[in-house]
């Protein structure tokens, strides 16, 4: 579906002092620096998959969806998508994808939604009852039915991410390209696109590659990340294996009908707190396993409540970003 290998794109940025006087000089003579934003970039999306693509600012994910979007041309390298390469396919391979970028709106600021979707169908050429019945479709699943008939201005952010989501998706894509989706987003609002995003990818197969700062879209919808950091790709696994790599550890917290006042001495496991009633343990996770240590205190305790914690996703890509000192 997906097959980027090697891909490579730098820009020349203008650079200059502070001041009146480098501003004069730099009208004759401008100096540049070389930004390599994408250094080799390989990797592969087989259909159906939803990917995480993730990193820091300016680590060249915008470079590399725009790439694949075919907005940007690489210095060198391959990228295929659908048999497509987008740069110089672009009109035919457009019609394979949805696109939708957290800051940039698609549809038109003045006029209602209903016609920007209207105009949509006209430039994708899409058939008149295979669009009736995949606004139906949309119009369901993003609860969009009220917005229609007003013009996108007049509709709150996350009333307009939603509508943004149905006009990607209007022409029926193999591929969908999501550039910070949830961005500025309320929580209802978020779990609304993530619910549908995960419809569409389940009930349509459609692929989608998702670029996101938000650590808790990249859980709630993705079981495989990619990330890259200074142009370069430096994990692509499953989250599964980042947190058995980086999550040593586990916070349990437990409520109990005891006044035991002595700590149980179960191997691997560090009492943080103990009182009446309660307790907060640390769980070596490399010298028991969490069933074993429940075992245990189960049979002197009478366990109320208990509650097993990992370590943030957010954390864990903080720990990965150290690693590779990005």
């Amino acid at each position: 579906m997906i097959k980027v290998q090697d891909l490579r794109k730098s820009f020349k940025v203008a650079k200059r002092k502070a001041g009146v006087a480098a501003a004069v000089a730099s009208l004759f003579r401008r100096e540049y620096e070389e930004i390599h934003a994408l250094k080799g970039v390989s990797f592969t999306v087989t259909p159906g998959e939803i990917v995480g693509y993730i990193g820091p600012n300016g680590a060249g994910k915008s470079t590399t969806i725009k790439t694949m979007c075919g907005i940007l041309t690489p210095d060198s390298g391959e990228c295929v998508i659908n048999g497509f390469v987008p740069w110089r396919e672009r009109q035919r391979y457009v019609r394979n994808i949805g696109v939708v970028f957290g800051q940039r709106m698609q549809l038109w600021w003045d006029v209602p939604v209903i016609d920007s979707f209207e105009l949509l169908r006209e430039i994708y050429r899409v058939d008149c009852r295979e669009f009736k019945n995949t606004l139906t479709l949309l119009i369901d699943s993003l609860n969009i039915a009220s917005l229609l008939n007003t013009p996108l201005r007049q509709l709150s952010l996350g009333q307009r991410m939603r509508c943004e989501l149905a006009a990607s998706l209007l022409h029926s894509p193999d591929v969908l390209f999501l550039d910070e989706p949830t961005i500025g987003l309320d929580a209802v609002s978020k779990i609304a696109v993530r619910d549908f995003i995960t419809m569409i990818n389940r009930e349509r197969q459609v692929t989608v590659v998702l670029t996101t700062h938000d650590m808790n879209d990249v859980e709630a919808l993705t079981d495989r990340i990619i990330l890259i950091g200074k142009g370069e790709i430096l994990y692509d696994g499953g989250l599964t294996n980042l947190r058995s790599r980086y999550t040593l550890n586990k916070t349990m917290t437990l409520d109990y009908d005891t006044t035991q006042s002595v700590q149980p001495d179960v191997h691997g496991v560090s009492w943080l707190e103990w009182t009446a009633g309660r307790a907060v343990a640390e769980i070596d996770v490399r010298k028991t396993q969490v069933s074993k240590v429940i075992a245990q205190l189960s049979e002197c305790l009478e366990i109320r409540d208990i509650t097993v914690d990992s370590m943030p996703v957010e954390q864990i890509i903080v720990k990965l970003y150290e690693e590779h000192r990005i």
